[in-house]
C-alpha cells in the first residue's frame, strides 16, 4: 500500500550564476542594480499604505485617496513593524509581494496585508507565487483571493512561508484568514527547507479556500525525520474552518504523492478543527507509488484532527484516496469526531512504512467512516497497519460498508471489509466499535493477532447478509466459534462483543446522501449489548459522542451514544 510519504514543496529555478542555483525568493542578487525602494515617510510608522488601480506610484501611498497604483511599487516597500499594506477590495492586481529577512513585524506588531472596500482584492502573480514570506515572520494576511497563472501551477504556491535559515529558532506568528488560493502548485505551504532546522510557531490559519491548486491545498514540510533525534520544524498550529478541495493532483509526477487537501509534515502540537476536504486526487498519477490522502499527518507528534469532514477523495493509482490518515512517524496523535465517506480509499489509515519504532501512542476515536474504499477494496473503512507500530487505540467509531455504489465491478467482487488489519504492530486495542456491512467482511486481518499483541473487545459486529470475518487464512461464519479459536472477544474469561442488529436506518436506504444521527444512531437501543466501561478500554473516553451528546454512565458500541 503506502510508501514513504514525504510531502516536501517544490524550489523554483529561475537559472544558474556562479553561486549555484538561483532560487525566487525576492533577494536582491549581488552585483546588480539596488532595487528601488519608496522612501519611508517621516514620523517612524507604523504606516498604513494602499494599493488602487486609480491610483498613482508617485504618490505617497498613505491614504485611500493617494493610493499607489501596481502592486510592483508597494512591493518594493521594505514593510515594518505594525505597518499594513491595504490592496482595494473588488480589484485585480498583477504581480506579488514577498516579505524577506529584515522586514515584516512580530507577534505584538505584525504587518498586516489586507483589502479595504467591498470585497477581497486579488493577487494575480506572473509565473510565481502570490505571497511569500521568507526567513522573517510577525504577519498577518486576510482577506484576499490569490490566483495562479499556467507557470504558478507548476512552480508557485497562493501564499508561500518559508524559513532557510540554519539554528533552531523558529520564525514566530503567522495568521491567515479569509483567504482563497486557487490555480497554485500548492495553495498554502509552509515549513523549512531541507538544511534548515526549524520553519515556523504560532500558525492560523482559519476561514479560509484552497482549492484547485495542482499537487496540494494546504501543505506543511520540513527536514528529513530522524527517529534517533526527533525535530519539528513546524509548531502551534491551529486550523480551523479550512476547505480543501478538487487539489487535482499532477499526472505527470509518479515520484511522490500529488493531490491532498491537508497534509501536515514534521509538525508537533497541531489542531485541525471543523474543516473540509473532498474531491482532491482526482488527476494523480496511475503509476505514483503513493498517492494522495483528503487529510493527513505524517512526521509528526501531538497532532489532532478533531470535527472535520472528508469525501469523495481520489487517487489515480492503486494506493491511497482515503479520508484521513496517521503516516509515517506520527505519535501522541489523536483523531476524533470526523466524518469520512465515499473516497476512493480507506475512511481512516493508519499506517508505518518505516522501521523506526516513531509510529506510536495514537487514538481513533468516535469516527464514522460510511462506505469508504470505494475504488480500492483492498482497503476498508478503518485500516492499520505497519512496521513496527505500537500502542494504538481504536475505539467508539462505527463504520457502514454497503455493496451498493462500489465504484468497479472488481471492488463489488471483493468486498472491502468494515475493518482491516495486516502485519507489523503491537499493543493496539480495538474496543466499542460498530462495524456493519451488508454481507461483506466485517473483519479482515492478515494476522492471526494474539489477544496480548491486538485485543478486540466489547465490539459489535452486525451483517445484513452472510457473517464473515476473516483472521490470518482461516474464515469465521459466526462469532463465537471466532471468539473461540482466536481468545479474541473475551476479557478474563467472560465473552465481550455481539452481532446484535443496531437497526441503522442507513443500512436499510439505498444511496442515503446525508449522514446524520437518525441514519447512524442505533434505533434498537434497548436491546443494543453493552460495551466495555472507560475502566476496561483502558482509555478515558472523553466527555461526549460524535453527535457532542454527553456521554452516558453505560457505554455501548459506536461514535453515537444512544439517549
Amino acid at each position: 500500500m503506502n510508501a514513504v510519504k514525504r510531502g516536501r514543496t517544490k524550489r523554483t529555478v529561475i537559472g544558474m550564476s556562479a553561486a549555484g542555483l538561483l532560487l525566487v525568493t525576492g533577494c536582491e542578487v549581488p552585483g546588480a542594480p539596488a532595487v528601488y525602494r519608496p522612501a519611508r515617510p517621516a514620523g517612524g510608522g507604523p504606516f498604513t499604505f494602499y494599493v488602487s488601480p486609480d491610483g498613482d506610484d508617485k504618490n505617497d501611498g498613505m491614504s485611500p485617496e493617494k493610493p499607489w497604483r501596481t502592486l510592483d511599487h508597494a512591493d518594493s516597500a521594505r514593510l515594518q513593524p505594525g505597518d499594513r499594506l491595504r490592496l482595494r477590495g473588488g480589484e485585480r492586481f498583477r504581480g506579488s509581494i514577498t516579505l524577506e529577512d529584515g522586514e515584516a513585524g512580530s507577534p505584538a506588531r505584525p504587518v498586516v496585508i489586507d483589502s479595504y472596500g467591498d470585497g477581497r482584492a486579488t493577487i494575480a502573480p506572473r509565473g510565481t507565487s502570490g505571497i511569500t514570506v521568507h526567513n522573517t515572520a510577525g504577519v498577518e494576511i486576510r482577506h484576499l483571493a490569490l490566483v495562479g497563472d499556467r507557470r504558478a501551477l507548476r512552480e508557485g504556491a497562493g501564499i508561500a512561508l518559508r524559513n532557510s535559515r540554519t539554528g533552531a529558532r523558529r520564525l514566530d506568528h503567522v495568521s491567515i484568514t479569509g483567504v482563497d488560493a486557487r490555480g497554485f502548485q500548492n495553495g498554502i505551504s509552509v515549513g523549512a527547507d531541507k538544511d534548515a532546522v526549524s520553519g515556523f510557531s504560532n500558525v492560523r490559519i482559519t476561514d479560509t479556500s484552497v482549492h484547485h491548486n495542482l499537487e496540494a491545498g494546504l501543505v506543511f514540510y520540513g527536514p528529513e525525520f530522524d527517529a534517533d533525534r526527533p525535530a519539528f520544524a513546524n509548531t502551534g498550529l491551529r486550523i480551523d474552518r479550512v476547505k480543501a478541495y478538487s487539489n487535482t493532483g499532477d499526472p505527470r509526477n509518479d515520484r511522490r504523492n500529488t493531490g491532498s487537501g491537508i497534509a501536515l509534515g514534521s509538525v508537533k502540537d497541531a489542531k485541525v478543527t471543523r474543516s473540509v476536504a473532498h474531491d482532491n486526487g482526482t488527476r494523480s498519477a496511475t503509476d505514483a507509488e503513493e498517492g494522495p490522502e483528503g487529510m493527513w499527518a505524517y512526521d509528526s507528534t501531538r497532532v489532532v484532527f478533531e470535527r472535520n469532514r472528508s469525501y469523495r477523495n481520489r487517487t489515480g493509482s492503486r494506493v491511497d484516496g482515503g479520508g484521513f490518515g496517521l503516516d509515517n512517524n506520527v505519535s501522541s496523535s489523536v483523531v476524533q469526531y470526523n466524518l469520512a465517506y465515499h473516497n476512493d480509499g480507506p475512511g481512516f489509515l493508519v499506517y508505518s512504512g518505516q522501521p523506526t519504532g516513531a509510529h506510536k501512542d495514537n487514538v481513533l476515536r468516535f469516527n464514522i467512516s460510511w462506505d469508504d474504499a470505494r475504488r480500492l477494496p483492498e482497503y476498508g473503512g478503518i485500516v492499520a497497519y505497519g512496521t513496527r507500530m505500537k500502542d494504538l487505540s481504536i475505539y467508539h467509531n462505527t463504520v457502514v460498508m454497503r455493496t451498493d455504489g462500489l465504484a468497479s465491478a472488481e471492488a463489488a467482487g471483493q468486498r472491502p471489509p468494515a475493518l482491516r488489519l495486516r502485519h507489523g504492530m503491537r499493543d493496539v486495542r480495538v474496543h466499542n466499535n460498530l462495524f456493519a456491512t451488508d454481507g461483506g467482511p466485517l473483519v479482515d486481518s492478515q494476522s492471526p493477532y494474539g489477544a496480548s499483541v491486538l485485543s478486540l473487545r466489547g465490539n459489535n459486529y452486525h451483517s445484513k447478509g452472510s457473517w464473515l470475518l476473516a483472521w490470518g487464512a482461516e474464515r469465521f461464519t459466526t462469532l463465537d466459534e471466532w471468539r473461540t479459536a482466536s481468545g479474541q472477544e473475551a476479557r478474563s474469561g467472560v465473552p465481550t462483543g455481539s452481532s446484535h442488529d443496531p437497526c441503522l436506518r442507513g443500512l436499510d436506504i439505498p444511496g442515503v446522501g446525508r449522514i446524520s444521527a437518525e441514519n447512524v444512531v442505533p434505533r434498537c437501543r434497548d436491546t443494543m449489548p453493552v460495551g466495555l466501561g472507560s475502566r476496561a478500554l483502558d482509555a478515558d473516553p472523553g466527555p461526549v459522542d460524535y453527535f457532542g451528546k454527553r456521554l452516558p454512565k453505560t457505554l455501548t458500541a459506536g461514535a453515537a451514544q444512544p439517549d
